[in-house]
């Protein structure tokens, strides 16, 4: 038996050295951080090379992250795979945390609940999530993210909880 192929996709990116926004961290408020990404003052992280993440914006307390699924996003199934969903969702919730803490203060992700809605495609077009803080105190925040398909038809939901930390 014969096996016939199509040819090999490929897809080729690059990133900045993610050492340089480290060294930020803690340096400047979280929405002023995001705000010089959004801008170009500081490069974009690695992660959002590498899934092809496109528009950000950022508020205080809500930040929205937009990806147009892609061949190179799919499971076995055929659709997009449940982890880069879940890392869009993460990134949208943990960020509008990250856009409330002042200098000084940083965050690491304590879960991630997600809830799977409607199977997504390349047909889905761009996807748009939002993150929005629901409560954040001293320790920990709150926060939840919406994933929404380009007929605004809600394909994921999540909520994080983040730690919150004294920064050195």
């Amino acid at each position: 038996m014969t096996q016939t192929q199509e040819p090999a996709r490929s897809r080729t990116f690059t990133w900045s050295d993610p050492a340089a926004n480290a060294a930020q961290v803690g340096r400047r408020s979280g929405l002023d951080m995001l705000r010089a990404m959004i801008a170009g003052e500081l490069a974009a992280p690695p992660v959002m090379h590498l899934l092809d993440m496109a528009r950000m914006e950022a508020d205080e307390g809500r930040v929205v992250v937009e990806l147009t699924p892609q061949e190179f996003h799919y499971n076995p199934l055929g659709t997009v795979h449940g982890g880069v969903l879940s890392t869009l969702l993460d990134t949208a919730a943990a960020c509008a945390v990250h856009t409330t803490l002042p200098a000084g203060v940083g965050y690491t992700s304590l879960d991630l609940n997600v809830k799977f809605l409607r199977p997504v495609t390349v047909a889905s077009g761009t996807l748009r999530c939002e993150g929005t803080v629901l409560q954040r105190g001293r320790r920990t925040a709150l926060a939840e993210a919406r994933l929404k398909d380009a007929q605004d038809r809600l394909v994921a939901h999540a909520t994080s909880t983040c730690l919150l930390l004294p920064l050195p």
